[in-house]
């Protein structure tokens, strides 16, 4: 049996970087134009609260999504969420055909569909995994959304030249792809994605009929996180990173802009960007080899503290462009550390019958957590400076340190 496992898990892991990329690349394109969409339709005023809406979206979506994962597999949620992103993008393009605002922040809303799926995909990568391997598994399906990542922003002038002869809006045809691409991503994750990894773990781990049976869903799986300390843990690194992570990197192409002439400022913040989106993914299997070697709580504590080291040199950094690049490097690597160490210490803490529902409410509480504080980051930076930003932000990820670490001294 074990054999037939391995198999098996090399099978998702290669079907799940393959659709990382292509999911990404949907994902990356629809966020990188949403905002001048957004910009051109509702004014630079409202340009943000369509992004918001998706990491909304994508959030709220878990709760759906843990529960047919929790009855029927992984297979039929992650296409459940790449067919709710695919609807989503084609609402902003008829949004955009028809000038219409609120069906542009509701089509943004369901976008979040193709975020919600790749980010539930680097938990289909531990189903199956050996435990001494969970955490490169894991890592090697976030590494593979940056192949997408960096190369999407790129491509959003191809893609409305792709489709000039629909004739649709300027900007609009990036969203063409993004449907196409997640609408791609579900097709072929509903006819290759056999068997399913979670229902093979499950009868792999012996489940019983009676542990199927018990509630699901996130409700549920604040219960069961209530009552484990490891995966409060765990869901308090998770979160606490992306609230550090979306904070600081939200506001600083703002920062930039105070420093430098508008011809300057796109390349500037392109550089910045793909620097600090290179720090998130691409030393990301490093993170998991750590994470399996040494463990995941003191790759959560490595993390937590580049993130404070990331705030301190962005802090400082004024308008020096190479000290922003730096901290946003930093905060990338941090984002990684929290993000692989934490999913891999819930998905260890908790046995596969239990998984859906703690892994579902992890991304609730980290989308929810993310999109306030990417909205609150603005009116600290407005009344306050993006220096005390990158402070609050740090204080933000000390008590989550300080919970590690205890945690560690105590194992």
């Amino acid at each position: 049996m074990r054999v037939t496992v391995a198999r098996v898990q090399r099978r998702v892991l290669l079907l799940l970087a393959a659709t990382q990329i292509i999911g990404g690349i949907g994902v990356a394109i629809g966020i990188t134009v949403g905002a001048l969409l957004s910009a051109r339709m509702a004014g630079v005023g409202l340009s943000g609260l369509p992004g918001s809406g998706a990491v909304i979206g994508g959030a709220l979506l878990a709760v759906p999504v843990t529960r047919l994962v929790q009855a029927r597999g992984r297979r039929p949620g992650l296409v459940l969420a790449y067919l709710v992103g695919a609807l989503g993008a084609l609402l902003v393009v008829l949004a955009a055909v028809a000038g219409s605002v609120p069906l542009l922040f509701l089509g943004m809303f369901l976008f979040g569909g193709g975020t919600a799926a790749n980010l539930q995909a680097r938990y289909v990568a531990v189903d199956l995994a050996a435990p001494e391997r969970r955490g490169r598994d894991l890592s090697l399906v976030v590494w593979s959304a940056t192949i997408g990542s960096v190369t999407a922003p790129n491509l959003a002038d191809l893609a409305d030249r792709a489709v000039a002869g629909l004739r649709l809006p300027l900007l609009s045809g990036a969203f063409v792809v993004s449907g196409a691409a997640f609408a791609l991503a579900a097709l072929v994750l509903l006819v290759l994605l056999r068997p399913d990894p979670l229902l093979l773990a499950r009868t792999v781990a012996g489940s019983s009929a009676v542990d199927l049976e018990r509630p699901s869903g996130v409700r549920a799986g604040a219960g069961i996180v209530a009552g484990l300390p490891v995966a409060r843990l765990a869901v308090a690194a998770v979160a606490t990173g992306h609230v550090v992570m979306v904070a600081v990197m939200s506001m600083t192409p703002v920062h930039l802009g105070e420093g430098h002439s508008d011809a300057d400022l796109l390349r500037v913040v392109g550089i910045v960007l793909s620097v600090h989106i290179a720090g998130m993914y691409g030393l990301s299997p490093v993170t998991g080899w750590l994470a399996d070697r040494c463990g995941p709580v003191p790759v959560i504590i490595g993390g937590l503290a580049l993130l404070i080291a990331a705030c301190v040199v962005a802090g400082t950094a004024g308008h020096d462009t190479p000290m922003l690049t730096l901290g946003l490097a930093l905060l990338g690597l941090g984002w990684s550390g929290t993000m692989v160490g934490g999913s891999t210490l819930l998905s260890a803490a908790v046995p596969p019958a239990s998984r859906p529902a703690v892994q579902g409410l992890s991304d609730l509480v980290m989308g929810i957590a993310g999109a306030a504080a990417g909205a609150l980051s603005g009116v600290v930076v407005a009344f306050a400076g993006y220096g005390t930003l990158t402070v609050v932000a740090a204080m933000a990820a000390l008590p989550v340190l300080a919970l590690a670490l205890r945690s560690r001294a105590s194992s």
